[in-house]
């Protein structure tokens, strides 16, 4: 047990300090993670809305991660951009385009097979097709996300891909915690978090812990 927390302490320390440095993106993250919040009390009632409401709170984070965070050579950590996407456990640059394309598709092959092969009923009116749109979405995110839980089990192993999924479904109340305060750094004009420098998680050996991610 004490093995699978140092696990997910470490993916979340690597995750605030490689891919979280802009108060922005922060700040986007913080409103993203109250949405995701509202996702989950739906889920559940209203699957539909759930999706909706779920890819709202992801396009809000992505924004943050595509036009605020910096892509150069990471001069607080002293690693390069490359090593930061090679070594994320999760989505990094390149699966979010590819994600973001199946999700981008979705109201497209709706709108071509709007029974989608006879899973949904025909739709009504337009009202129906953005409800089954929103469960299209929510079965593309829970899809990704197994996809690639399942591809962690193949390329690392079975506990870092259980440790992944239980990091993401837990980061909306992990993002509350830790960027409550970014809002504020931004008024002030603090573009870039100057505390990651000092950040220290209980991580003894901060190269290690990149490689466990």
């Amino acid at each position: 047990m004490s093995r699978l927390s140092d696990m997910l302490r470490a993916q979340r320390f690597d995750d605030y300090r490689f891919y979280h440095q802009s108060t922005v993106n922060q700040t986007l993250h913080l409103l993203s993670a109250l949405i995701f919040l509202a996702c989950y009390a739906l889920l559940f009632k209203d699957p539909a809305l759930a999706g909706l409401v779920g890819w709202l709170a992801m396009l809000t984070r992505q924004t943050g991660h595509f036009f605020f965070e910096p892509n150069g050579y990471d001069a607080v950590n002293d690693v390069s951009n490359e090593y930061k996407e090679a070594v994320k456990v999760g989505y990094n640059q390149t699966r979010k385009v590819i994600l973001l394309l199946v999700w981008s598709s979705a109201p497209l092959v709706l709108y071509a097979y709007p029974t989608l092969f006879g899973l949904f009923d025909p739709p009504a009116g337009r009202l129906d097709f953005i409800r089954h749109v929103g469960v299209l979405w929510l079965a593309i995110g829970i899809g990704g996300g197994l996809a690639r839980m399942i591809q962690l089990f193949v390329t690392r192993d079975v506990a870092t891909g259980l440790v992944w999924v239980f990091k993401v479904l837990t980061d909306p109340l992990h993002n509350i915690a830790l960027y409550w305060s970014s809002p504020l750094k931004l008024m002030r004009g603090e573009l870039i978090d100057t505390a990651i420098a000092d950040a220290d998680w209980g991580c003894e050996d901060a190269e290690e812990v990149a490689h466990l991610t």
